[in-house]
């Protein structure tokens, strides 16, 4: 992270030094970027995890679910990659607002859950 906000301000200072101008930061929602879902701390904690008992049950069971949780899922593939197969990436929905131990904790929580949830769901199957 440290090495990362390092770039970050070494980009912002490069960007003051051309032009005078540095990036728009809020106090409350952080960095504003020209889409709205990058709002805030613009952080996507994310993990890919094998969810067959879900996959099973299924995907638009999964999507309620994650809704539930404050969750996006996602094929590896990526935003518009499609899902193949049963491992999913699973990352925290929201970037406004929360601070960043906020949403990597309610992506460790709801991974958790969907992880219990999965092993019940396939235990139902057999």
């Amino acid at each position: 992270f440290k090495r990362l906000a390092r770039g970050i301000q070494t980009v912002g200072d490069s960007v003051k030094g051309e032009c005078g101008k540095g990036f728009m930061l809020d106090e409350k929602y952080g960095y504003v970027h020209s889409c709205p879902t990058n709002l805030g701390t613009g952080m996507r904690a994310s993990v890919h995890i094998d969810l067959p008992g879900w996959t099973a049950h299924g995907v638009d069971k999964l999507k309620a679910r994650c809704e539930e949780l404050a969750l996006q899922p996602r094929g590896t593939r990526g935003e518009s990659g499609g899902q193949t197969g049963h491992t999913y990436d699973i990352s925290n929905k929201h970037r406004l607002g929360y601070s960043e131990v906020q949403l990597v904790q309610t992506m460790i929580d709801g991974v958790n859950t969907l992880y219990k949830e999965d092993l019940e769901l396939q235990a139902a199957q057999y």
